[in-house]
C-alpha cells in the first residue's frame, strides 16, 4: 500500500534495527482517513473469503478492525487484556506475549461473541513475533469458528510471525512489508499475492 509506505517513510521513528515507532499517524495519534483507507484495503484483499466477524487485540489494531469491519458491513471484536468482572467465566481465552512492553497477558473474549462457524478476519497493526496472532487464532480454534486470514498493517518480515501463521496454513496479508530498517532508513518489499484459499477449511487453519 504506497501510501502507507510513504507515510512510514516521512513520520515513522525508526529506534532500532527490530523497533519502529508510528505513533503519530498509526496507533497513538491515528490519521482517520489512513485507518479508512487501511480498512478498504483489507475488504478488498479478503473480500473473497464471505467474512462475517473481524477480530483484533486490543489496543492498537482497534482502529484498524474497526475499519474493516465497516468496509465488511460485518461487526468486529477485540481480545481484551485484562478479564473485567463484567464478562463473567464463559470466555475464550489465550496467553500472548508483547514484543513491544515485554509482558504477557491472558487475553479473553467472551463467547457470545465469537460463534462456532463463523468466518473471521484476524486484523492487527503489526506482524513482528506473531505471538499476538497465534493467541487469537488459538482463540478463533476455541470457538469452533473458521480463520480465513490475517490482515496486518506493517509487517517485519525479518522476525518470525509469518512463518509461525503459514506452519498453520493461515493465509497472511500485509499492506507494508518492511525487510530491513536502520535509524533514517526503511526498506519494503512488494507484498505476495494471496494463495492460501480457506472456502473449504473447517477448523481454524491449525
Amino acid at each position: 500500500m504506497k501510501v502507507l509506505e510513504q507515510r512510514i517513510q516521512a513520520e515513522g521513528n525508526i529506534l532500532s534495527d527490530r523497533v519502529l515507532k508510528v505513533d503519530s499517524f498509526l496507533n497513538h495519534q491515528v490519521d482517520t482517513q489512513l485507518a479508512v483507507a487501511i480498512g478498504q484495503e483489507f475488504a478488498r484483499l479478503f473480500a473473497h473469503e464471505q467474512i462475517t466477524k473481524v477480530l483484533t487485540i486490543e489496543a492498537s489494531g482497534i482502529q484498524f478492525a474497526m475499519a474493516a469491519g465497516i468496509a465488511l458491513n460485518v461487526p468486529f471484536v477485540y481480545a481484551k487484556k485484562k478479564k473485567a468482572i463484567t464478562q463473567g467465566d464463559q470466555v475464550y481465552s489465550a496467553s500472548v506475549h508483547s514484543f513491544t512492553r515485554g509482558e504477557t497477558y491472558q487475553v479473553t473474549i467472551v463467547q457470545d461473541y465469537l460463534q462456532p462457524g463463523e468466518r473471521v478476519l484476524i486484523v492487527d497493526d503489526f506482524l513482528a513475533t506473531g505471538a499476538a496472532l497465534v493467541g487469537l487464532a488459538d482463540i478463533v480454534e476455541q470457538a469452533g469458528a473458521i480463520l480465513v486470514g490475517v490482515g496486518c498493517v506493517i509487517e517485519k518480515t525479518f522476525q518470525e510471525g509469518r512463518g509461525l501463521l503459514e506452519e498453520r496454513g493461515i493465509a497472511v496479508q500485509s499492506l507494508a512489508r518492511i525487510s530491513a530498517m536502520s535509524p533514517g532508513h526503511v526498506e519494503f518489499i512488494p507484498e505476495q499475492p494471496l494463495i492460501v484459499s480457506s472456502l473449504n477449511r473447517t477448523g481454524a487453519g491449525v
